[in-house]
């Protein structure tokens, strides 16, 4: 049956092995992280629409993130939270709904790093060339350059998965927890050169422009702070970057780790909780970093329930 190519509408998939004594706290950790991401960034994103003050370049670009960490775990945790209470042999899905996945998994991956890379020129404009940053980053401009990151990232993936959804199928087992583009197309017994080649290339391409646009950009604004002369709005400027900064770090270690894993057999079953992790812990993470350096949006969310309970009183 192996070597037999047929056309099957449902493909196993093995996920996480999880004891069944441990499914219940497992569960219950996943859902309050899902409820605490879903909570933090739509709240985020609420904060920032709705109050005028924060209409600035850099808190609508914050808006983009916390949207993409929203859709990034939404893609991916109910379906982890299903699988927990199913036995592995009877843990199947539609090779639709798994193309789908995998397009959104890669979708919000490319987004993250894409929309981190206008984050860091938004920050090079504000802090090497202040006098001109009105008339550059306008809101316009923020526009264009949001819809220029999901359109990148769209275009990337969407080439990406039609290479492989262009092949006949032999195997009907997916032994990651999640759908993505190698296992679908480790399902087909045909030539995968194309595949491959595009995959690293596509790979290569969006991680190198990140780490390359950041390294150089902050390098810059790290030469321009220490040149200062005011030492007061230089240590501001650096704690903003910091920010970012520590986002693009987090985001970095989870993009690499998977791909280190995963190429050592021994840590197949550590490679898969990794590749969960990926998208639980930068959405769970970047709404709080977020919210606890940067000054604007710490008082307005503390300022939140103060006015709720004045209005209750």
């Amino acid at each position: 049956m192996e070597n037999q190519t047929f056309n099957m509408d449902v493909i196993s998939i093995e996920g996480l092995k999880v004891n069944p004594s441990s499914s219940v706290p497992v569960f219950i950790l996943l859902l309050l992280i899902y409820v605490f991401i879903m909570v933090s960034n739509i709240g985020l994103v609420v904060l920032i629409t709705t109050e005028r003050s924060l209409h600035q370049p850099m808190y609508l670009l914050f808006c983009n993130m916390s949207i993409n960490d929203v859709f990034g775990a939404t893609t991916i945790i109910p379906r982890v939270l299903s699988d927990v209470f199913t036995p592995i042999t009877e843990r199947s899905v539609h090779y639709v709904d798994c193309v789908v996945q995998a397009f959104a998994s890669h979708f919000h991956a490319g987004i993250s790093h894409t929309v981190l890379m206008i984050m860091a020129f938004d920050r090079y404009v504000a802090i090497c060339n202040p006098l001109r940053y009105t008339t550059i980053m306008t809101h316009r401009m923020v526009v264009k350059m949001s819809v220029g990151a999901w359109l990148a990232a769209f275009i990337s993936v969407a080439i990406l998965l039609g290479l492989t959804i262009r092949l006949s199928r032999c195997r009907r087992m997916i032994f990651n927890p999640i759908c993505d583009n190698a296992s679908l197309f480790k399902l087909s017994c045909q030539d995968l050169f194309y595949n491959h080649i595009y995959g690293l290339g596509s790979a290569v391409v969006i991680l190198g422009s990140s780490l390359g646009t950041i390294t150089l950009t902050y390098l810059r604004i790290a030469t321009v702070c220490l040149g200062g002369k005011n030492k007061v709005l230089n240590s501001r400027a650096l704690q903003t970057c910091a920010t970012h900064l520590a986002v693009y770090l987090i985001l970095l270690v989870a993009s690499f780790t998977p791909m280190i894993m995963h190429r050592r057999p021994e840590w197949a079953e550590s490679g898969k909780v990794v590749s969960v992790l990926f998208f639980v812990v930068p959405p769970a993470l970047n709404s709080v970093i977020y919210g606890l350096k940067c000054k604007e949006l710490r008082l307005k969310v503390i300022a939140v329930p103060v006015l709720l309970h004045r209005s209750l009183s």
